[in-house]
């Protein structure tokens, strides 16, 4: 029998409430997603049937995507930075040929910014969100669950409890390649600066240089291993503490190329030519690096393919690598070594 057509529309909160369950959940059943449990889909299935429930383009408190067009979140801790920008960059290229808009926008200060943040999103009635953040809080995942839209984390600081896909890059492998370039070039004194240690990446390129200096069988002095926060400033006061110890380094890691470039200042301040007396090696590979003079080292983080994975994964309802069954939640990049002119054998 017909429904009435003046009776209240049931609603996937509805749907949701019988069976016990999110509306995620129930939003993920409607768009297709493969990570619910078979019983569970059953039963979803069940009652969407039973309650005769017609999807809407915008269903209230969640938005549903639709084939084309609509609004991708991005979120930031920072968005000031060259890795910030590529990731914009490489994310508005992917959602323009779905016709889809990109809104960036930042965490602010003050009394529960990611709440207003969710209100936002939700009235905007995005597509799709991108969280590039050192940490999403349980709390954080509950108000984005509560959406009903595909999401995905972008190096996130720790494993995160959450039905949410991850995507990185090999941190490891790219902090273990520079340092053991390094030491191939007969470099013994490689110092270090690294990122901010509450982010998973920083610790991971800690650990690589780390293993590189053990598997190559130098002692790892840690009056070498610098503080960074990703920024010039901090990096540019821990350049100059490595290059005025008593036995310095020759060569330096930063592990980010926004920490390489104020090696560059710290090392002119003090005098010491860069690769003549100084090698310096960076982490990213953003187009600055390639500007500068001498063009610096780096490992290139494939930030373009990151951005393209994960925008993609949002447009197709949540699943890493596209329609279907989807890869695991967690995906890492790979890596590469670029050499270009600010490393040399050791003076």
């Amino acid at each position: 029998m017909a429904r009435d057509s003046h009776a209240r529309r049931v609603t996937v909160a509805d749907i949701a409430a019988a069976a016990g369950v999110s509306r995620a959940t129930v939003s993920k059943v409607l768009n297709g997603r493969s990570d619910v449990a078979a019983e569970t889909r059953a039963l979803i299935a069940k009652l969407l049937d039973e309650r005769e429930y017609v999807p809407t383009k915008r269903t209230k408190g969640v938005a549903l995507p639709a084939a084309g067009g609509g609004l991708i979140e991005m979120l930031f801790n920072d968005a000031a930075t060259p890795w910030a920008v590529e990731m914009v960059r490489g994310t508005e290229e992917t959602a323009r040929a779905a016709r889809a808009g990109v809104v960036v926008s930042t965490l602010g200060s003050g009394p529960n910014p990611g709440q207003r943040w969710v209100e936002d999103v939700a009235a905007r009635r995005s597509r799709g969100l991108i969280l590039a953040l050192s940490q999403l809080s349980a709390g954080d995942q509950k108000l984005i669950a509560k959406l009903g839209v595909p999401a995905i984390l972008v190096d996130p600081v720790g494993d995160v409890d959450s039905d949410f896909p991850s995507i990185g890059s090999d941190n490891w492998g790219g902090g273990m390649a520079a340092t053991r370039h390094l030491i191939e070039l007969g470099h013994q004194r490689i110092g270090t600066i690294a990122g901010p240690l509450r982010f998973l990446c920083s610790q991971a390129r800690l650990a690589g240089y780390r293993a590189a200096l053990e598997r190559a069988g130098i002692p790892a002095d840690e009056r070498l291993i610098a503080p960074g926060d990703f920024h010039y400033r901090a990096a540019y006061e821990s350049a100059l503490a490595l290059l005025d110890l008593a036995d310095p380094p020759t060569a330096i890691f930063a592990a980010n190329d926004e920490q390489a470039l104020a090696v560059y200042a710290a090392a002119h301040r003090r005098g010491l030519r860069i690769p003549q007396h100084l090698s310096v090696i960076g982490f990213d590979d953003v187009p600055m690096s390639q500007w500068v003079t001498p063009p610096l080292t780096t490992v290139r983080q494939p930030i373009t393919e990151l951005a393209t994975l994960a925008t993609r994964t949002v447009l197709h309802g949540g699943d890493l690598g596209g329609p279907g069954p989807g890869l695991p939640g967690r995906v890492e990049l790979p890596t590469t070594l670029v050499v270009r002119d600010s490393t040399a054998r050791r003076p």
